[in-house]
């Protein structure tokens, strides 16, 4: 098949996203990571949309950090970690993040997406295997359950215990089973019902496996994410280094220490990957010991995100009611979510508008993203573009 035969078959599809309006244009940022940054225009725009949650991406310890190790261990390892490619600094990683959830051990991957494409082929690819999966878990857990071919596999519709109930039952007489959910989910900011879940894995005899890359750092009083927000002990946690985390790339699971040392033996995304670099690995160890010394910047975020959820409801704007510094703002039209986002950088709010097929017809929203790096005036500078831009479009009075 000839490249022309390729750009031929393509066309038709590009052109198809760009009519329908779900073309994902990419902003360009010419400064770094921050409350504050530049747009490639050179206007300086508040960040309102980042997963940047406290504020760490820009952090003077977390950046020095990067730089000392990358200085003392090369910029990259260029092997993967069974042959040439383990640090010391890889095991304290995987040491301290484990301690910092509770966990035996801890396996480093180079995003968390390749944590959940490799963590259920080496356990549940058989026919004594059952994977049951949340319907709006994020698509790496998708994709890592359909490497499972041989298991059998159940979606349980979104948060909704009677259906899980069903679907356990479904499965009693199968043995290996593990119930797989996202601890804070992406759109709405919903966190799962742990206690209920982690009760009903006891009951069944199923393991229970959460994906907390939104929780970690972020909820729980010492920033433990999900199970310590919830007062739930799970099996297995998968998450990232690249949101609250200081922001750069990397991922892990953590869990008992045999689940761990088989996926150290059996996680094709870990074997064949290279390692995670110096500097990311220096960083994260910078961010659990900020993480470790107080609770400020969890606190500080946890009164941003009620301040600015607080003075968005208070003007008559729909905001999905919850705790966490993701912040979705409904609209009443799914026409409205780009002009509305695009309104908003006029005003100096860099926020995205996402509708269907992204999020269900009629559930489109503007989601903001709070940071412990916003200041008081940085909120209320956003709250003013909301309300204008609102008054603007209708969605408000004047």
């Amino acid at each position: 098949m000839s490249f022309e035969y390729l750009k031929y078959r393509i066309a038709p599809d590009l052109a198809e996203l760009k009519d329908a309006g779900l073309w994902k244009p990419e902003r360009i940022i010419k400064s770094g990571q921050g409350a504050e940054i530049t747009l490639e225009d050179g206007h300086r725009v508040l960040n309102f949309c980042a997963n940047n949650y406290l504020g760490l991406a820009n952090h003077p310890r977390v950046v020095r950090a990067a730089v000392e190790a990358m200085e003392h261990y090369s910029y990259g390892l260029s092997s993967v970690r069974f042959i040439c490619g383990t640090l010391d600094i890889h095991k304290k990683l995987e040491r301290r993040l484990a301690d910092f959830l509770g966990m035996d051990d801890a396996i480093l991957y180079v995003a968390c997406f390749d944590a959940n494409g490799g963590l259920f082929a080496p356990f549940f690819n058989s026919d004594d295997s059952a994977i049951i999966t949340d319907a709006l878990n994020h698509a790496s857990i998708i994709d890592g359950v359909r490497l499972a071919r041989d298991a059998k596999r159940l979606i349980y519709a979104h948060g909704d215990m009677n259906d899980l109930d069903s679907k356990l039952r479904e499965v009693e007489d199968i043995p290996n089973k593990v119930i797989i959910t996202d601890g804070v989910f992406s759109m709405d900011g919903d966190i799962a019902e742990l206690r209920r879940i982690v009760r009903r894995g006891e009951a069944h005899g199923a393991l229970i496996a959460v994906d907390d890359s939104h929780g970690t750092g972020v909820i729980g009083a010492t920033g433990r994410g999900t199970p310590e927000h919830c007062g739930a002990k799970v099996d297995v946690v998968t998450s990232t280094l690249g949101k609250a985390l200081g922001g750069g790339n990397g991922g892990f699971t953590a869990g008992p220490a045999e689940f761990i040392a088989k996926l150290r033996q059996c996680s094709r995304p870990y074997i064949f990957s290279n390692s995670v670099s110096p500097a990311t690995v220096g960083a994260s160890l910078a961010v659990l010991d900020i993480l470790e010394e107080s609770t400020e910047l969890l606190d500080r975020l946890h009164e941003n995100t009620r301040y600015f959820r607080e003075e968005l409801s208070g003007m008559g704007l729909e905001v999905r009611p919850g705790i966490h510094p993701i912040v979705p703002v409904m609209l009443p039209d799914d026409r409205l979510a780009n002009p509305f986002a695009e309104a908003l950088l006029d005003e100096g709010i860099y926020a995205i508008g996402f509708y269907y097929p992204i999020v269900p017809r009629g559930k489109a929203r503007v989601r903001v993203q709070i940071s412990a790096d916003h200041t008081r005036d940085h909120l209320d500078r956003a709250v003013e573009a909301f309300g204008n831009v609102a008054r603007r479009l209708g969605i408000l009075g004047s």
